[in-house]
């Protein structure tokens, strides 16, 4: 795909989490091809040099990848320090590592629901943490993804809804204390994108023929539909907006 150019992208560090697979995989490649230095996290090694390889291929860079469980807060930050140490302070912070395992109410643990908290809401502050200096020096975007689950009240992974939810809180506190230091949060809130992980479980013919349904577009969100909008809330174009979410779910209802 070709993205729009945002100019002021080029040359800017860009630290993402969860940037192996789906989503996050395209946020790698769509910033690449801006000029960013882009470095990313993910639990999963081979799925994250297949990235690196063809981002390279198409860009001629290479995004630095680092292993890295997101729930191992110290892991985390010493993967923020080592992108700082390749490419120079984070500028742009993309949290969009997460867990969108199904469960019910009535067997789930109390080191289950931690365990999903620790993966899809804690991290995203302590990142913030570990790019704050960065950030105060010469200002800063943050990016939390957030999810239209958690508008629409959906059933069946409530800790995943219940963290998507969180993220809109927590990024409205961080856009109000941070901003006198010229730092944006924001939250960009996919609908359903049909990324292979969500083919392979859960995308049935019949619940995808549902969803389009609630949706006044009548097509599925793609990976490059969410890339576009991270793009554009990273860059200058957004200079005066943030504590906002920014909805790219196809008018779903």
């Amino acid at each position: 795909m070709t993205y729009p150019v945002y100019e002021d992208l080029s040359g800017k560090t860009v630290f993402i989490t969860g940037g192996g697979s789906g989503i996050g995989a395209t946020f790698v490649s769509a910033f690449a091809t801006q000029g960013a230095r882009v470095a990313f996290v993910s639990l999963s090694a081979d799925p994250a040099k297949e990235v690196c390889n063809s981002v390279e291929r198409q860009t001629g860079a290479r995004p630095l990848f680092i292993q890295c469980d997101v729930r191992d807060v110290e892991a985390l930050k010493q993967a923020v320090n080592e992108a700082r140490s390749r490419f120079g302070p984070i500028e742009v912070l993309i949290n969009n590592a997460a867990r969108d395992d199904r469960h019910d109410v009535e067997d789930y643990s109390a080191e289950d629901w931690d365990n999903a908290l620790a993966t899809n809401l804690r991290p995203h502050f302590f990142t913030v943490q570990a790019c704050l200096d960065d950030m105060k020096k010469g200002g800063g975007s943050i990016i939390n993804l957030g999810s239209n689950s958690a508008i629409l009240g959906l059933a069946g992974y409530a800790s995943y809804v219940t963290s998507k939810a969180g993220i809109v809180g927590l990024t409205k506190a961080l856009a109000r204390e941070l901003g006198p230091h010229n730092i944006r949060a924001n939250v960009l809130v996919p609908g359903w994108v049909l990324t292979d992980r969500q083919r392979d479980l859960w995308a049935s013919e019949e619940a995808i023929e549902e969803c389009l349904a609630q949706q006044s577009l009548k097509r599925t969100v793609a990976e490059e539909d969410v890339a576009n909008s991270a793009l554009f809330l990273a860059s200058d174009a957004s200079g005066m907006i943030t504590g906002q979410s920014l909805i790219v779910d196809g008018g779903r209802v």
